[in-house]
């Protein structure tokens, strides 16, 4: 473990773990819709964009948290922050050549959802408060930037937009829903950090237990999305089974989660559910056409 860890270290915390999960989505919508992964610009756009903006959100969310930087992962970030900068630099330019593939109509398309981002990283309001720190509205922004970056963009990628604006809706829905879920872990394990900052958050409202139970009715609501989706014959049954597993598998790292979890349980395994649900689907579809 102790040679490990700088490795483990270098993938979570140099954002690029964050970014697969990113790419995973973006392509989980793809092969849901029509059985196939295209590596477009789009899809390199998702992962560069995520390197940069996450690494942005470190490297300034340093100066917030000047006081928890000699322990756990701010003391990393804070001993690599030169090295998180420069990620961003590859991030910012890999964002860019992509971007400049895409269709105008893209392009346009990200321009919102591009500006939220930054904006949730990037002090802009009166120059000192990011969107992040407004009370309760970051777990909202994260869910709905995120379902519509890897469902709504994908969908309008492939051309795909409009011909059934159920479908979309749907996996709009699902995709919104278990983001939301699997964030607001992040919030119990940040509650010292946004009390010291001033940020209320959901757990710090209504307690860490009941926060466990709102994950679990979200996540059951996603099942439910996902048993629709199956009636319509958006997803096969391969793609529902795996949509089940996603979220029993995801409730039980929630119900197990606390603040005195090492941040690998929340930046690895929780972030690493999205991953887990694209492989789990991918498998399923897979073993099916065996």
């Amino acid at each position: 473990m102790k040679y490990l860890r700088p490795i483990i270290d270098l993938v979570l915390y140099g954002n690029f773990w964050i970014a697969v999960c990113a790419v995973a989505m973006t392509v989980q919508t793809q092969f849901i819709l029509t059985g196939t992964v295209s590596w477009t610009p789009f899809v390199g756009l998702v992962g560069f964009s995520t390197l940069m903006i996450y690494a942005i959100h470190r490297y300034i969310g340093l100066k917030k948290v000047r006081i928890f930087t000699d322990t756990g992962r701010y003391f990393i970030i804070a001993k690599f922050k030169n090295h998180i900068l420069f990620y961003a630099a590859i991030g910012g330019i890999g964002a860019a050549i992509c971007f400049l593939l895409l269709s105008l109509k893209m392009q346009m398309a990200l321009v919102l959802p591009g500006l939220i981002s930054l904006g949730y990283v990037i002090p802009i309001l009166g120059g000192k408060k990011r969107l992040r720190d407004l009370n309760q509205l970051k777990i909202y922004l994260i869910a709905v930037v995120w379902a519509w970056i890897t469902v709504i963009l994908p969908i309008l990628d492939m051309g795909k937009l409009g011909i059934d604006n159920g479908t979309t809706l749907l996996l709009f829905l699902e995709r919104m829903l278990f983001v939301f879920a699997i964030t607001l872990p992040f919030d119990i394990r940040d509650l010292k950090v946004d009390g010291h900052t001033g940020v209320e958050t959901i757990p710090s409202q209504i307690g860490i237990e009941k926060t466990k139970k709102l994950a679990s009715i979200v996540l059951f609501v996603v099942l439910i999305l996902a048993a629709i989706n199956l009636l319509l014959d958006n997803y096969t049954t391969p793609i529902f089974i795996a949509m089940a597993v996603s979220c029993a598998s995801t409730n039980w790292l929630i119900k197990n989660c606390d603040t005195r979890r090492d941040d690998y349980y929340f930046t690895g395994l929780i972030d690493g559910t999205m991953i887990f649900q694209f492989l789990l689907i991918f498998v399923a579809t897979f073993v099916e056409t065996i």
